[in-house]
C-alpha cells in the first residue's frame, strides 16, 4: 500500500522474526481486555476494530476505532496490563508479535523505535480531535466528525472506492462514540440523512458526501503523508 513506508532491508529481517504468526477474530471477539496481562502485540492486517472502556454498571465508551496497518495493545506493553478492552467491529486478520522481544526493538531498531513512538503520538492526537468533538460540538456536529473521521481513515488504507465506503458501525456505536443517548443518536443521523451527507442502514452507515461533513463539523481532516507500519 502506498500509504505505509518502506522497510529497510534489516527492519524487515528483524519484523519477520518478530511474528509468530496470524490470528482470525470473528464480529464481536474481544481481542483484549481491561486489566487483564497478554504476551502479544498485534497489528491488523485486515477489518476493523475499536477500543474501549466501561464503567462498572456497564456503560460502555469508545474511545477509538482500529484499522488496517494500526497496533494493537501497546499500552499494555508499557503499563504492565490493559487499559482498555478491545472489540472485533468486523471479521479480523492480526499479525501476531512476541511482546517479551519490544526491548530488543527499541535497543537495536531506532527506525522501529521511532515508528512505534510516532504511531503512540499520532493516537494521542486522534483522542485530542476526539475530546475537542466531545466537549465542544454539537450533537449532529460530532455525529459529523466522527462519520469523516472513519471515511478518512479508511480511505487513507484503500478501504474508500468512488469516494463512498460502508461503515460497518451500528447506532449504539455511535452512541457509545459520542456520548449520546440512543435516541438522540438515532435523531441525528436522520438529519444527516436527510441532507444527504449519509445512507444509514440496518447495522451500517454509507458515507455520501465526506466533504459536507467536514464543512458541517468544522473539521480539516487528517494529515497527508506516508505512515510507518509495524
Amino acid at each position: 500500500m502506498p500509504g505505509f513506508r518502506e522497510f529497510e532491508p534489516k527492519e524487515l529481517r528483524f519484523v519477520s522474526s518478530f511474528k509468530t504468526g496470524e490470528l482470525v477474530a470473528e464480529t464481536g471477539a474481544t481481542l483484549l481486555s481491561e486489566g487483564a496481562h497478554s504476551s502479544h502485540l498485534y497489528t491488523l492486517l485486515s477489518g476493523w476494530a475499536f477500543r474501549y472502556k466501561l464503567l462498572a454498571d456497564g456503560r460502555r465508551q469508545i474511545l477509538n476505532y482500529m484499522l488496517p496497518g494500526d497496533l494493537v495493545g501497546l499500552q499494555g506493553s508499557i503499563t504492565g496490563e490493559m487499559d482498555h478492552s478491545v472489540e472485533a467491529l468486523s471479521t479480523l486478520v492480526l499479525c501476531v508479535f512476541q511482546r517479551d522481544r519490544l526491548n530488543e526493538l527499541f535497543q537495536n531498531h531506532p527506525g522501529l523505535g521511532f515508528d512505534i513512538t510516532w504511531m503512540a503520538a499520532r493516537e494521542e492526537r486522534m483522542l485530542d480531535d476526539h475530546l475537542l468533538s466531545l466537549g465542544r460540538r454539537s450533537a449532529m456536529e460530532r455525529a459529523a466528525y466522527l462519520l469523516a473521521f472513519l471515511h478518512q481513515r479508511a480511505a487513507s488504507v484503500g478501504l474508500v472506492s468512488d469516494r463512498t465506503i460502508v461503515l460497518p458501525i451500528t447506532q449504539q456505536h455511535v452512541a457509545d462514540t459520542l456520548g449520546l443517548s440512543i435516541v438522540h443518536t438515532n435523531k441525528t443521523l436522520r438529519k444527516l440523512a436527510d441532507r444527504g451527507f449519509i445512507r444509514w442502514m440496518d447495522r451500517s452507515c454509507e458515507v455520501i458526501d465526506v466533504d459536507g461533513l467536514m464543512t458541517l463539523s468544522s473539521w480539516e481532516g487528517l494529515p497527508q503523508g506516508r505512515r510507518p507500519l509495524i
